[in-house]
């Protein structure tokens, strides 16, 4: 009877899980471009360094490595930045910080939850994940990860490359970048991010005249565009591709991107 209501439930889970829609929340489209301060990341720069490592077209987490300080470490960075209004500083500093903060926590969320085969396995009872969860407050606002992201990087900068950047713990999302994400260096970690995707067989898997893509293409199909224009933005980082015109099938592996 608990194998019949877990597979019922798994089977509620895949089919009726969609992608959330774009849709702006006005109170954070607000900047100060005349701050030239800076936000610090040091504290997540020092998480990345010591527990993500590269194996083969994977960035992988050392989640069962993780000491006690160090997690210590991880968390006086999300109260860090919990204490900040990012509607004070420039646009430039807000998309890193938003896509830092997002990473953090979900790596918080996975450490929290570890020993976990994949992160659609938390959540509430008809959850697929813990996407819609309020795991942080921000200028007053409790906030979830999809808010974070379909409601504030997606509307507000309206870049598809966005996708790249935000990591959900898994083998088939696009890493997650060794670097943290600054002003400075955000629109070369987007593109580095976007290259190494596209060039994956995660991403983009050709066989012949049978071409897969991850399902982030299809899930988001309205940030990227029809087929053409989702042809012409994956040339732009694998030159060789040509546009295609049979069936597309769409892939995603949920699995903990553990090592």
């Amino acid at each position: 009877m608990k194998i019949l209501i877990s597979s019922l439930l798994l089977l509620f889970s895949f089919s009726t899980f969609a992608a959330p829609k774009s849709e702006l929340w006005d109170y954070w489209n607000v900047s100060n471009e005349k701050n030239a301060t800076t936000i610090s990341h040091q504290y997540w720069q020092q998480t990345l360094d010591k527990y993500l490592m590269t194996k083969g077209e994977f960035t992988l987490f050392y989640y069962a490595n993780v000491t006690d300080a160090d997690e210590r470490t991880l968390n006086s960075y999300l109260r860090q930045m919990s204490r900040i209004d990012p509607r004070e500083y420039k646009k430039a500093e807000q998309y890193a910080y938003w896509v830092n903060l997002y990473n953090a926590i979900t790596v918080k969320i996975i450490l929290d939850n570890y020993p976990i085969k994949s992160i659609t396995k938390l959540g509430g009872l008809f959850s697929f994940g813990p996407w819609d969860e309020e795991v942080i407050i921000v200028a007053g606002k409790a906030l979830t990860l999809n808010d974070i992201e379909h409601r504030i990087l997606r509307p507000i900068w309206n870049d598809p490359r966005t996708h790249y950047a935000v990591n959900c713990a898994s083998l088939g999302c696009p890493n997650l970048q060794s670097k943290a994400f600054t002003a400075r260096n955000s629109d070369k970690l987007l593109d580095k991010a976007a290259t190494e995707f596209i060039n994956s067989n995660k991403g983009v898997l050709i066989q012949e005249d049978k071409v897969q893509l991850s399902s982030i293409y299809d899930w988001f199909a309205v940030d990227f565009g029809n087929q053409t224009q989702l042809f012409k933005h994956l040339k732009k980082y694998r030159p060789e591709l040509k546009s295609f015109k049979g069936d597309i099938r769409y892939d995603y592996d949920w699995s903990l991107n553990k090592q």
